[in-house]
Formats: structure tokens, C-alpha cells, sequence
């Protein structure tokens, strides 16, 4: 209350020297008015301090939480531990870097965003903006036209046919374990895997060493059901 009473000091002999100085200048009524002004103000900013001290004490009986208790307790909602959430940071800068880059297949790529988005740690501030919304969104504008090559070739869809098959000739990647890659470059025909019409013209793009690999892999790993 010590600062309220300075402040109140102040105020009145503020009050008395604007009086002094306006007195011999003023009529009666002026200087009447001149005070009962005066005297408002000094009431407002009465009232003013003592609001302000009840702020005071208030922030001052205010128990600040430490910041590694606040991160804690955010971390414990999640069920993760510190290393966890440093693990999942890491593979978020990965998966964006590859994003960035267009390290494909893309449908690789949006397969590990959803596992992303489906684990809790997501739903931390850190994480959620860039987990739901920016790494879908340059999902969204990654085009995968930048790997046609010149050499790529096109396909009339006939009757019979299915990704597998077409995938699985000759000409194309001799493996229908690559038909993924096939319905990736026309995703603007294809709305459906199980699902592809006569005349419908497909471009057929070259695999990557690194798809090649792994689609003979599949291949070489497929065992058929046993025949009853």
C-alpha cells in the first residue's frame, strides 16, 4: 500500500501547484471547476493503483509451473516418453525431406504420413500442423510427371485386361507384382485399382533401380496357396 499512498501524494500536490498556478488566472467558478476536475482525476487514479495492487498480489500468489513439468505432463497425454517424441521428430524431418525431394513411389510416401497421422504423439502442438496439414498438402501438389521419361511408353487398355496383367507383360516390367506403378502415373483415369475399361490409354513409365529391386523381390518371395 505504500505505492498507493505515493501515488496519492503525487495526485495532491499536483492538485495544489495546478491550483496555485491557475488561481490568479481564473474567475471563482473556473477555478471551482478547475478543482472538482482535478479532484475526478485523483479519484481515478486512486481506484486505478488499487486495482493494479490487487493485480500484483494476485501474480504473485500465482504458482508458475516449470517448463519441463508442462512438457511432461503434455507428453504423459500422449502415452509417449522424451525419447519417444524425439524419435517421432526425426521421423517427421525425414519423411518431409522425401517429400520435398519426390523420393517415391508417392503412394509409399502417403502410406508414411498416415502412419504418422494415426500415431498419438501427432496431437502434440509441435507436430500437428505439420503432420494434418502441411506434409498432405505437398502430398496433394507433388505431381509425379517429372518421372516420365522420354522413353516411357503408352498402353490401349483391352478387354480382359488388369493392372497385373498389363504390368506383367513382356514389353512392359514382366512382373505384375509392379502394377502399383502403372496406377500411380494414371491416377487421373484410375479411381479405381479393380476397375480399368477398353480404350483407356495408360502410360506405362520405367521403373527405378531401386523399384526394380523391389518389386523382384515380391516377386521372387510370392508363394501361391496350396491347391485344395
Amino acid at each position: 500500500m505504500k505505492f498507493a499512498k505515493y501515488i496519492a501524494v503525487v495526485a495532491s500536490l499536483l492538485l495544489f501547484i495546478s491550483a496555485s498556478t491557475f488561481a490568479q488566472e481564473m474567475t471563482k467558478e473556473e477555478w471551482q471547476n478547475e478543482m472538482t476536475r482535478q479532484k475526478a482525476k485523483l479519484e481515478s487514479l486512486t481506484k486505478e493503483v488499487g486495482t493494479l495492487q490487487t493485480d500484483v498480489t494476485s501474480l504473485k500468489n500465482t504458482k508458475i509451473q516449470n517448463y519441463d513439468d508442462c512438457i511432461g505432463e503434455l507428453y504423459a497425454l500422449v502415452g509417449a516418453t522424451k525419447a519417444d517424441v524425439d524419435n517421432f521428430r526425426k521421423v517427421v524431418s525425414e519423411l518431409e525431406g522425401k517429400i520435398n525431394r519426390k523420393e517415391g513411389p508417392k503412394a509409399d510416401r502417403a502410406q508414411d504420413v498416415l502412419a504418422l497421422r494415426q500415431n498419438k504423439i501427432s496431437a502434440l502442438p509441435e507436430f500437428f500442423n505439420k503432420v494434418n496439414v502441411e506434409l498432405p498438402k505437398a502430398l496433394d501438389e507433388w505431381t509425379e510427371a517429372s518421372n516420365i521419361k522420354e522413353s516411357d511408353i503408352n498402353y490401349s487398355v483391352v478387354k480382359g485386361d488388369c493392372l497385373w496383367r498389363i504390368a506383367g507383360k513382356k514389353q512392359h516390367y514382366g512382373n505384375g507384382f509392379a502394377w502399383p506403378k502403372i496406377y500411380q502415373a494414371n491416377r487421373d483415369q484410375i479411381k479405381n485399382a479393380n476397375l480399368i475399361f477398353p480404350k483407356q490409354n495408360f502410360k506405362i513409365p520405367s521403373l527405378t533401380q531401386d523399384e526394380q529391386v523391389k518389386y523382384d523381390k515380391l516377386k521372387k518371395n510370392y508363394k501361391p496357396a496350396p491347391v485344395k
